[in-house]
């Protein structure tokens, strides 16, 4: 599995490496964002096109993953600029059609690894003909937009209603890597993260984002330190994941029958 860690913030970034995070993402993506989460307790990163050198420049053993703009006029001097300042991984949030992915992949031309954030109901509907173009290099399933878009109560009833496992079966028919959503640390969060790694397990999973939540939503190395002992988290995610592993199809599916019977609860509040 493994964990990305959002931040522009150098000190940040070198301290999640050193802690065995395997991705650092830098976030340029605001077009369309404050009006689709208006009302909502989301973060508009902030982040900048310089940002991107200044924590490629603290990495050594961590991926630098970058989420750009949705496609528009400018993606193509956005994209090129990004990897031009050492990105590894370009993500493409909210797109719709199988065009925009051509055109995404194209722009990139091997430079660095396309990555897919499926967010929009479109891309649902049209996952099969979006998974003929060639050179996806993974898929994330954005479960916050995505179940805004659908007028959906929780996040999670994706993942109890079998939209994620129906997504990840496509995916992983076509052999390609995918991911979903984010966690927070062990044994926390409205839907323990125990049982949301569970989900992973079962369904294959290999990327999370790591939640704000997770580190306590810190902005300088001296707040996530005061918070937690991040290496020491990472640990308990690894370590409880391998013992995921070693449960048989039927306790897994076990985990996700509480999964549905939780998420329930938030339904039609």
């Amino acid at each position: 599995m493994e964990f990305i860690y959002i931040t522009n913030n150098p000190e940040l970034a070198q301290h999640a490496q050193d802690c065995g995070v395997d991705r650092i993402m830098v976030d340029l993506e605001y077009l369309g964002k404050r009006e689709r989460q208006k009302g909502l307790d989301t973060v508009i990163s902030g982040h900048t096109m310089q940002d991107v050198g200044k924590v490629r420049d603290v990495l050594q053993k961590s991926r630098l993953q970058v989420r750009v703009n949705p496609i528009y006029a400018e993606s193509q001097k956005e994209i090129n600029e990004v990897i031009a300042r050492g990105a590894d991984i370009v993500m493409l949030p909210m797109f719709k059609t199988r065009r925009e992915v051509e055109n995404f992949i194209s722009i990139i031309d091997g430079r660095a690894l396309a990555s897919l954030l499926l967010e929009t109901p479109q891309a649902l509907v049209r996952i099969d003909d979006i998974l003929q173009v060639n050179g996806i290099g993974e898929i994330h399933i954005g479960l916050n937009d995505l179940h805004l878009a659908m007028g959906l109560d929780f996040m999670f009833e994706l993942l109890s209603g079998g939209i994620v496992e129906y997504l990840a079966k496509k995916i992983k028919g076509k052999g390609i890597r995918f991911g979903f959503g984010g966690i927070t640390r062990l044994g926390k969060g409205v839907l323990d993260s125990r049982l949301i790694l569970s989900e992973h397990v079962r369904l294959g999973s290999q990327i999370v984002i790591l939640s704000r939540e997770f580190h306590g939503r810190a902005k300088s190395l001296e707040e996530l330190k005061s918070a937690i002992d991040f290496g020491a988290e990472i640990k308990k995610l690894r370590s409880y994941i391998s013992y995921l592993s070693r449960l048989s199809e039927d306790e897994l599916l076990d985990n996700h029958k509480r999964v549905v019977r939780i998420v329930s609860k938030y339904v039609g509040q």
